[in-house]
């Protein structure tokens, strides 16, 4: 057994005479494998700068770092790196070239372990990004990760995260992907990252009790997708020109307890859209969020009610609550919200009016029964009619909501 001194010189001699037998030539790119192949479990492999040719599997817990100067090519087949043991960390590497198959989930970086970091790299001309797979304690920190050049429904997700818990992904930037996908995952950690110009935010489909704090939302198609996810906190995070026709900043349906607060939502198609509740569990709590300048503030459907929203803002905005029928948000509960159009005074300076807030379905809201309509909203004509059925109305208006103690500032 040759002495720990002896075995370095061995392996830096390895290293050195593979730099030279695969230099990069004009017709093909050195195989980076090769030099995982010939790093020890524990330690630091940084190749000499330059391009090589993947698939790369590391199935050691050693550290690759190409100090932002190595780039590892997949030639267009398959997932360019995949990781498969526990504590590995890759870092500081361009990452690109993956196959284009959605059937095997053709990524940048496939993660099938536990423990490890992928940080600082950068990911472009990849179908999926970070693919985690029954991974758990991931961090995935500091990515700029871009899809293949394509139309969204045909890129693929920035991060999927298949059944896997307390993964954080931090600090990322993601541009023209698909979404970031979170199936089956639970305590997981989202936070302080960039999308922008793609499908969708994140979605959760059956994934309980994650959190997403701090992140940017911006010319997305939808924000964020909450279905069949318990627990979800959705916290200080901006989403903002989210302007497709059907397009949602927030979307909640059939989960129960899910916490959103103070989060801006801006120049948004629609901030907020949720059912009613199925079950009295079934209903979430906003708080003190501000909606500003977005064509609906919210929008609930169903026939119920149940929610609880409470210091919230609605500023400028086209229609500050829209419903499906009348009773969808009058059996929500409301309570401490500003609303810019509020009509009542403050005589006695405490902030809130003295009067109840309410909303009714005059003429300005026949377009939530015939869409149509709203191709004239704002128009002298719906106006008109309006102002008369506000000053004597035939009929009672539906009461949409009432917000006992509205916040007059």
């Amino acid at each position: 057994m040759p002495s720990a001194p002896a075995h370095q010189f061995a392996r830096s001699t390895l290293l050195a005479v593979a730099a030279l037998l695969f230099a990069p030539t004009a017709q093909a790119l050195p195989p980076l494998q090769l030099y995982v192949e010939l790093t020890a479990p524990g330690e630091v492999l940084t190749p000499p700068p330059g391009e090589y040719a993947g698939p790369v599997v590391i199935d050691k817990p050693i550290t690759l770092d190409g100090r932002g100067e190595v780039t590892v090519d997949g030639g267009g087949d398959g997932t360019v790196l995949s990781i498969q043991a526990d504590g590995a960390t890759v870092r500081g590497m361009h990452i690109t070239g993956s196959g284009e198959s959605h059937n095997s989930v053709d990524a940048g970086v496939l993660i099938e372990a536990d423990g490890t970091t992928v940080e600082d790299n950068r990911m472009d001309d990849v179908l999926f990004g970070v693919h985690i797979k029954g991974g758990n304690r991931n961090t995935i920190r500091g990515n700029t990760i871009r899809s293949k050049p394509t139309k969204a429904s045909l890129r693929g997700d920035g991060v999927r995260l298949w059944y896997g818990r307390e993964n954080v992904i931090a600090d990322n930037t993601f541009i023209e992907i698909r979404d970031l996908m979170i199936t089956n995952s639970t305590n997981n950690r989202i936070e302080g990252n960039t999308i922008r110009d793609s499908q969708v935010g994140i979605e959760f489909v059956y994934s309980p009790d994650n959190l997403v704090r701090d992140n940017t939302f911006s010319h997305n198609s939808t924000g964020i997708i909450v279905l069949y996810s318990d627990g979800v906190v959705i916290r200080d995070n901006r989403l903002e020109h989210i302007r497709s026709a059907s397009g949602r900043a927030l979307a909640i349906k059939e989960s129960a307890r899910v916490v959103m607060e103070t989060n801006e939502i801006i120049h948004c198609t629609i901030g907020l859209a949720a059912n009613d509740p199925t079950h009295p569990e079934n209903v979430f709590h906003a708080r003190g969020n501000r909606f500003a300048y977005n064509n609906i503030a919210i929008y609930f459907y169903g026939e119920t009610g149940g929610h609880v929203l409470e210091g919230n803002r609605f500023e400028n905005n086209l229609t500050n609550v829209a419903v499906s029928a009348p009773v969808a948000a009058r059996f929500n509960t409301w309570r401490g919200n500003y609303w810019d159009d509020y009509q009542g005074f403050d005589r006695d300076g405490d902030g809130i009016g003295d009067v109840p807030h309410e909303i009714y379905a005059y003429a300005d809201m026949m377009w939530m029964d015939w869409p149509w309509i709203s191709f004239f909203r704002a128009s002298p004509v719906l106006e008109m009619i309006d102002f008369v059925e506000r000053l004597a109305p035939f009929s009672e208006p539906p009461l949409v909501l009432r917000d006992p103690k509205p916040r007059v500032r």
